[in-house]
């Protein structure tokens, strides 16, 4: 786990930016292998440099820029991205606010001013498909036929297959909302993951021998409802557990919320904050006639988790420390 990871944003001043280091830039959704080849090129680029390596980044995502009223479903939050930068080894990251003025700045100018002008940067790593600056018209190429005059290196990295799959942001998405956890975990080189505030609920679980930690995720999430395997984050501490993301169809059908219920666990955790890893999809929300039926299924589930947890003992994502 890295330390000391520096957050650059708009308002830092420019005596405060490395000058000379290299650069990954990327929208880096997830943080996936795809992501994560682009960001160890940019490593091993700053090595030989002995300079240190930063990621460049945008938020909000520009998605949610062009496309405001389009529901978008991210992979990670930005503070989650970071934390997951942060863990590369990556030495910081300079988060660019992408807002009308950004959208409308020219590649040209966005290469002069922002890589060169106010980052130094000795050299960038992009991926194959990255695009950037007004109309989408920056790309891999135009960076490398820049790249002599302004006296940088570029280095631009292929699409990553898995089983000759490209891994991208947009598939992780879509295998979430399948529930195909084990191809997420697979493109993303570690379980995906939330972080929420435990809020109060009804208690049913309570009543029914499974106390859970209610949390409300993103109205925009795309994980597929129904029953997980999940393993849980508080501070360094770490629990196994199931977890119900969905409408609780048995009760009231109501908003979507995250249950989780810690195997082996006793406290209090409201209002405490915690990181759920998803390690196995067990099956789809139902609804049942029966409490007792209800009760019976979540025996079941709890067996289920249990086993996925114990086949997989280490995993957890590699969070690094911001800040």
């Amino acid at each position: 786990m890295s330390t000391g990871f520096t957050v650059i944003r708009d308002n830092t001043p420019t005596s405060a930016i490395p000058k000379g280091a290299v650069v990954a830039m990327g929208n880096f959704d997830g943080v996936h292998l795809g992501h994560r080849a682009v960001i160890g090129a940019a490593l091993a680029m700053g090595r030989a440099r002995g300079v240190p390596a930063l990621a460049v980044t945008f938020e909000p995502h520009p998605r949610s820029f062009f496309s405001p009223s389009t529901p978008q479903f991210r992979l990670t939050d930005e503070t989650n991205k970071l934390r997951l930068l942060a863990a590369t080894g990556l030495a910081g990251a300079v988060v660019m606010t992408f807002d009308k003025a950004r959208a409308g700045t020219t590649a040209q100018d966005f290469i002069h001013h922002d890589l060169i002008g106010r980052l130094g940067i000795s050299g960038i790593a992009v991926g194959y498909d990255f695009h950037f600056g007004k109309g989408r018209v920056g790309s891999p190429s135009l960076l490398v036929s820049e790249a002599p005059r302004l006296g940088i290196e570029v280095d631009v990295q292929a699409h990553v297959d898995i089983e000759e799959r490209p891994v991208s942001s947009s598939a992780i998405r879509m295998a979430l909302a399948e529930g195909e956890i084990a191809d997420a975990t697979t493109m993303l080189g570690g379980p995906w993951f939330v972080t929420g505030k435990v809020v109060h609920g009804e208690k049913r679980g309570r009543d029914l021998g499974y106390p859970t930690a209610n949390i409300r995720l993103d109205k925009h999430c795309g994980l597929k409802h129904g029953i997980y395997a999940v393993r849980v984050g508080k501070g360094s501490q770490r629990f196994d557990g199931v977890a119900s993301f969905g409408r609780r169809p048995t009760f009231d059908n109501g908003a979507p919320l995250l249950e989780v219920f810690l195997f082996d666990f006793k406290g209090d955790l409201y209002d405490a904050v915690l990181d759920v890893a998803f390690t196995g999809f067990i099956r789809e929300e139902l609804k049942f006639d029966t409490i007792e039926a209800l009760i019976r299924q979540m025996d079941d589930d709890s067996a289920k988790a249990r086993a996925v947890l114990a086949a997989a003992p280490d995993a957890f994502p590699q969070l690094g420390v911001i800040g």
